[in-house]
């Protein structure tokens, strides 16, 4: 049974990668899984309908049968149980993949969406200005610690797996910021994953949809 996910009718990155059905998007190409795209309006997403599959009224959302999922990092643990190429064999190596998933969501990400919110959310505050520097300096340690996990090596833990498919799906936000580029290790990790045919396909099918190119929907 082909799986259906949601994404953004219109995104408001611009279909630059950011919204999190990329993330899905890029699971289901790792696995080589097809899947079909179902486009929902802001305000659909607050439709009964949709709040239904999304009790936050978010995208993505995975259908696959009598199963209905949310949460971007929930939907890529699924479809890497579900399928071979995402999580290695060894049990331990897959409970380490695992814990960089958690770590992805839980550790990485929140101090990034502190930095979306200051510059898009909270610009016009007298404040924004001084808070934007500690937001920073606070990805700053986090990315300096993930530099230090990484180290010399292509992928954090052996093989690329879909604890570094959400770990780069976290770190794309940083792209614009030039943060990234502070920690040259963690640039060409980013890089690495960007330049993996999975991911060029996840890309594509998510710009095409802002592009007004998109088959579905």
């Amino acid at each position: 049974m082909i799986p259906t996910i949601t994404a953004f009718e219109r995104s408001p990155d611009r279909g630059k990668g950011l919204a999190r059905d990329m993330r899905v998007r890029w699971a289901l190409e790792e696995v080589g899984q097809p899947y079909e795209v179902r486009l929902v309006s802001f305000s659909a997403m607050k439709e009964p309908a949709h709040l239904a599959l999304h009790p936050f009224g978010q995208i993505p959302t995975y259908e696959e049968g009598d199963l209905a999922l949310f949460e971007s990092g929930a939907i890529v643990f699924h479809i890497a149980e579900r399928h071979a190429g995402l999580l290695p064999d060894d049990v331990n190596a897959r409970a380490r993949a695992i814990a960089w998933m958690f770590a992805a969501v839980n550790t990485v990400e929140p101090p990034i969406l502190d930095l979306v919110t200051v510059k898009f959310l909270e610009g016009d505050q007298p404040w924004s200005e001084q808070r934007r520097p500690i937001v920073m300096d606070r990805i700053r340690d986090r990315l300096k610690q993930l530099s230090a996990c990484l180290g010399d090596a292509d992928w954090l833990d052996g093989a690329f797996s879909a604890g570094d498919l959400m770990v780069v799906g976290v770190l794309l936000r940083l792209k614009a910021s030039g943060l990234l580029d502070e920690y040259p290790n963690v640039a060409a990790y980013v890089a690495r994953a960007e330049a993996r045919a999975a991911f060029k396909r996840a890309f594509a099918a998510q710009l095409a949809v802002f592009t007004g190119e998109h088959p579905n929907g």
